[in-house]
């Protein structure tokens, strides 16, 4: 994005640069803080992204923020920081990105056509995204039999179901269940056991963030499945595994690209107040991509 981004001012106009801070994952609230406190008062900063600290960052500096958007406050987390007439806010864009980059490659009509379910490996950020948007979309498009999500915290999986819980009609929206579980082969039997059309998803950050896969070279995606490899950059073993099988079990695999670009576009739209239409995103998607090469 260091790269990308300075391609995406010219097509805004924004005359704006990106600025990194590096922090380790579960950093220490007094890191969060001092970006933060950075943020908002140094008057040539306009606002921030936040990339893998969402839910921390939120955590350590909640009194930081004079307001927090409609999404932030039910998901617990902030992934843009914005300044509007001297206050500083957190915006929650993940449930908006992630419903977009749904709707871009699963077909309107796959949850009526198919009784299928979704099976989403891993249960932070991204998970809870998805799982908004899933039970918030719009019911033509048919909603999944299941919503499975498995992590190896319970404390992520708690936190997941109050998101759940603080949706109004939730139960009957969305069926989620929760799986805590480390074992891939305990992952392998949850995938084999679903339907032909579900959607496997990888938000483990296994593949990016750290090696591997959540699941061994022995599982069997579904027949006629979806697979979405959240992460776009990596090893991507798990993308790596399900394309070993495109052919045999008919799968159609979508990597993290476009969940990425969807990502930063919103964010960077509502921290610069700037239009973002179909046609500014095909514009940032054609220079994002000739930086990518």
């Amino acid at each position: 994005m260091m790269q990308v981004f300075p391609r995406w001012s010219d097509v805004w106009g924004l005359n704006a640069q990106l600025i990194g801070y590096d922090a380790p994952l579960r950093a220490p609230a007094e890191t969060y803080r001092a970006i933060v406190e950075h943020i908002k008062r140094d008057p040539l900063t306009i606002g921030g992204l936040v990339t893998a600290h969402k839910i921390d960052l939120l955590n350590a500096c909640r009194d930081l923020f004079d307001e927090l958007d409609p999404y932030a406050q039910l998901t617990g987390e902030v992934s843009g920081i914005s300044k509007r007439d001297g206050k500083l806010i957190g915006h929650a864009r993940d449930p908006v990105s992630s419903g977009l980059a749904w709707e871009s490659f699963v077909p309107a009509q796959h949850f009526v056509e198919h009784e299928a379910d979704v099976l989403c490996l891993g249960g932070g950020g991204a998970a809870s995204a998805i799982s908004v948007y899933a039970a918030n979309a719009d019911p033509a498009r048919g909603k999944p039999r299941r919503f499975i999500i498995v992590d190896i915290s319970q404390d992520r999986l708690d936190h997941i179901r109050a998101i759940g819980a603080k949706i109004p009609g939730a139960a009957e929206k969305l069926h989620i269940e929760y799986v805590l579980n480390s074992d891939p082969q305990r992952n392998d039997a949850l995938m084999s056991a679903l339907p032909h059309g579900s959607l496997v998803i990888n938000a483990t950050g296994l593949g990016k963030d750290r090696p591997g896969s959540p699941i061994t070279d022995a599982a069997v995606f579904p027949q006629e499945g979806l697979v979405w490899e959240i992460n776009y950059r990596g090893a991507l073993d798990f993308m790596q595994q399900a394309k070993r099988q495109a052919r045999e079990r008919q799968l159609t695999i979508e990597d993290g690209w476009i969940y990425f670009l969807h990502g930063w576009s919103q964010v960077v739209s509502v921290v610069f107040d700037a239009p973002l239409s179909p046609d500014i995103f095909a514009q940032l998607d054609a220079a994002a991509s000739s930086a990518r090469g």
